[in-house]
């Protein structure tokens, strides 16, 4: 079955990318160089866009996207 399209920004699936590896919201902030607060927004937009409701839904998503290695 095909995938639906991927809502993500962007700099929405680096932000996936980075919490599914693993990096705390801090650390996103870090890399990225944006904000804490920036940084949990994009994470609390990604949750809402995928209809997730924890960490494990990102990495599982972004497993089956091909976005990190399982």
């Amino acid at each position: 079955s095909e995938m639906p399209r991927d809502p993500l920004t962007s700099r929405e699936r680096e932000v996936l990318q980075l919490v599914a590896e693993g990096k705390s919201t801090k650390e996103v902030a870090g890399l990225l160089g944006i904000s804490f607060k920036t940084a949990e927004s994009h994470r609390t937009r990604i949750l809402k866009k995928l209809d997730l409701h924890e960490t494990a839904g990102l990495v599982r998503y972004a497993v089956r996207r091909g976005l990190i290695q399982a």
